[in-house]
Formats: C-alpha cells, structure tokens, sequence
C-alpha cells in the first residue's frame, strides 16, 4: 500500500509503498477514505509539541474508511461497512484505569508507548489496521471527507459530558474562537445548552460565531485584563454560568484560563481540556479557598470515552449537529506536506483539511 511516513522530527513526510498492515484477532483491517489534518500538526510533526510519536511512523489521527477485512470475534462489522476509526486506543487488560494511546498520533505513559508500539501507524495510508472496538458504523450516505470532523468534534463532546451538561445550562467556552473551541460552541448548543458564552481575542471569529448561532450565544472580546476579562465573561451570561470547559491552546497564558474558570458558580462544573503549561511558562492554579467554599468541581479530561463515539455520530446523523456549514479542503496522499501546510493557515472555526488516501 501507499502511506505517507514521518521518518524524523523537522523532516517532511515521505510519501511511498510500505508493507499492507496485517489485522489478526480483535481488529479490522480498513480502507482509509479520509483523515482530517489538524491545524497543529506541522508543530508536532516538527517536534515542537514534542509527542511522543516514535518515527519511523505513518502518523494520523483517526478516519473515515471502509472495512475491507474483520476478525473471527466481530459479530456486527461486515466487509464494506463505513466505519468511523476512532484513534483512542485503550488496553484491555486494565477495565479500571487502561493504558491509553492515541493511534498513530500521541500516548500517555510507559504502559500507552508500549501499546503504540503495537498499534503504531495511523490513517496516512491507504489501509489501517485498527482494533475491532474502534470501529463504528456510519449511516450509508455518509460523505466522508466531511465526517472526517467527527476527529474535531468527538474531542469537546467529550468534555461536555465530563461536565455533565444538561439541556437549558449555560456553559462558557474557554478558547471559543479556535479549532476545537469553535466545535465545542456547535456541540454544546447541539446537545441542548440554553445559553454559551464565547470569549476570545478575535473579534471577527466572534462577529462569525454571534452570526451563526443567533441568540443563544453570547461573544466577549478579551483584552488580556484577568479581573476585567472575568467580570465582563459573568456578565455576558446573565445569569450564572454552570459550565466552563476549557480548550486554550499551549501558547496561551493560564492568566486567562483562571479569568474563565473563575467565572462558574457555586456548584458549578469546571472542565479542564486544553494544552496551557505544555510548552512552559506559568501553570494553571486556582485558590483553594475559592474552590471549596464554593463547592466547585474541577476534572481533568483527555480525550472522551468509548460511548462518546456513539452519541456524537447520532448528533450528526439526526441533524442535531450540522456539518454542511463547515469549510472542507482535500489534498490526496501526494500532497500531505501541502495538506500539513494548509492545515497550519487555516485553523479557524470549522475549516477541516482533510487527507483522502484513496483519491
């Protein structure tokens, strides 16, 4: 098969033939039909987010694609089914607390490097092999380059249900006007939130979002100021904040991740999802004395669990999640560094570059 190769951090990827995977028992073997590109991979394919990927490596995070061979213990999936390949990989030998990888993108510990050591190559191929658990039928129609965002927006679906939204609830979405902040905007108010308040430091991504989603959404525009930027955040909610999820990037300074937290009630839920500190600088802290007299609930989420895979795919599916709007740019396997490229300068709210393999 043909795959595009990460062989060194800073290198650009080579695209050639390298040997056809070979699925055994507990996996499918799928035909890649599309793979987003996310904005930041040229950062981490250059090494400055410093996954841990160990190249040689067919990278990738999750795709849509095709099943062109299934297990003896798969007892649903069928050859030629559409299948979403989810790329959270977890082990099976911890029901409790499993080793977790992403496939083909990132890993968490020692026991997750091990099981990407397994599981290592990703969808920049023209075939993956996935386990038979990561594979979810999509409706027969669906088109799959614009499905491919299913990888964007399973991310803060995830986080909303950590937070336990619930329909009518306001929620504040911390990092609104990026990749991922944007699609937690659309899922949130996909999933039944009354009201969500967007801050953020692009008025003309806020002026978007205020278009498309009318009423329901409230923008704020940041100036950098914390005690200003959380006292006008408390009062664009009118009325108390119950969630705050927060999707800010590395760069961003956790001065302005405590403006948002800080603007949830008591008894509210705060949901941590973002990459502030990664990269250096200050951590994130918040007072003790606030969180407890307050009752507060601070949780960390990476990724989301299996069953998100599921309730996403019938967000989308029943129309409750819209994809039509959203800006889909493909490249073929030939042009990946260009894909890489494009991706980096258009990373704004719902622009999706997507990867076609089998183009």
């Amino acid at each position: 098969m043909r795959a595009a190769t990460l062989t060194a951090f800073g290198s650009p990827l080579v695209v050639g033939e390298v040997p056809d995977p070979e699925a055994g028992t507990g996996e499918v073997l799928v035909e890649v039909l599309a793979t987003g590109v996310p904005p930041y991979a040229a950062e981490v394919f250059g090494g400055e987010r410093r996954y841990p990927l160990e190249p040689p490596v067919v990278p990738g995070v999750g795709g849509i694609g095709r099943v062109a061979w299934v297990g003896p213990d798969a007892t649903k999936l069928k050859v030629g089914d559409l299948v979403w390949c989810d790329s959270t990989v977890r082990a099976r030998d911890d029901a409790l607390t499993p080793d977790i990888t992403l496939q083909g993108w990132s890993s968490r510990g020692e026991g997750g490097a091990r099981l990407s050591r397994y599981l290592h190559d990703g969808p920049f191929a023209e075939l993956m092999r996935v386990p038979t658990e990561n594979a979810y039928r999509l409706p027969p129609g669906a088109e799959a380059a614009r499905w491919s965002a299913l990888g964007v927006h399973t991310i803060p679906y995830g986080g909303l249900l950590a937070g336990r939204l619930e329909a009518g609830e306001t929620v504040l979405i911390s990092g609104a006007t990026g990749n991922l902040g944007s699609s937690a905007v659309a899922v949130a108010l996909a999933m039944g939130a009354g009201h969500v308040v967007a801050p953020g430091r692009n008025r003309a991504v806020l002026d978007l979002l205020a278009d498309r989603f009318g009423p329901r959404l409230t923008p704020v525009e940041l100036t950098g100021d914390e005690d200003a930027d959380r006292t006008a955040m408390t009062a664009a909610a009118d009325g108390p904040i119950d969630l705050v999820l927060d999707l800010l990037p590395p760069r961003a300074p956790s001065t302005a991740a405590r403006a948002a937290a800080m603007t949830v009630r008591e008894y509210g839920r705060v949901v941590l999802m973002g990459g502030v500190g990664m990269l250096g600088g200050a951590d994130f802290a918040l007072p003790y004395p606030w969180i407890m007299r307050n009752s507060v609930t601070v949780r960390g989420q990476w990724m989301y669990p299996r069953t998100a895979n599921t309730g996403m795919i019938r967000l989308v599916a029943t129309g409750a999640l819209d994809l039509a709007p959203e800006r889909v740019t493909r490249f073929d396997l030939d042009q990946v560094n260009e894909a890489i490229t494009w991706a980096a300068a258009h990373g704004g709210p719902f622009d999706r570059t997507v990867l076609v393999p089998g183009a």
